[in-house]
């Protein structure tokens, strides 16, 4: 092999490792920062096809109603404790801090934590979803005549 061709296939190496590098890096970083979201019923029975579970001290975000009559507040401090719902299982949510103003029994809100036990979650913020009525007027004025229709579901009874 000449020694222009052995520089060139030198160089390429050089490259597609650093390339390869560069992006092992990244993933590696990110990995902290990577949060999976789950339903209260996917983060107690798995997740996907193999009905993955997340491990105790992984960061995750977790989406659902409010159990109404679950929200339990510390008296001393801004400690505030509720269940969350989808349709199957529930999942205990600790936080210590201000809820947002939206938050309330019934609605249906967001929180992003570390997982304590299988179905206990440490949050560190909280974040409530506006009403499903709620719609701009631009929106509304494109979807006019569309019939749409509140889905019913019944939190006591799971139905």
């Amino acid at each position: 092999m000449n020694p222009r061709r052995k520089k060139r296939l030198l160089a390429v190496v050089a490259i597609i490792f650093g390339v390869g590098a560069t992006i092992g890096l990244v993933l590696y970083a990110l990995q902290e920062n990577i949060n999976l979201f789950y339903t209260p019923s996917e983060l107690v029975e798995g997740k996907g096809p193999n009905k993955e579970k997340p491990h105790i001290g992984q960061k995750l975000r977790i989406g659902g109603m409010v159990v109404p009559s679950s929200v339990v507040r510390d008296e001393s401090s801004l400690k505030v404790s509720f269940k969350l719902i989808d349709k199957g299982p529930m999942v205990t949510i600790n936080y210590q801090g201000i809820l947002p103003d939206l938050f309330r029994e019934g609605q249906g809100i967001v929180a992003q934590g570390v997982l304590v036990k299988a179905n206990e979650i440490d949050a560190f913020e909280v974040l409530a979803k506006h009403d499903e009525e709620y719609m701009p007027a631009e929106v509304a004025e494109a979807v006019k005549g569309i019939k749409h229709e509140k889905p019913t579901y019944n939190l006591e009874n799971g139905n």
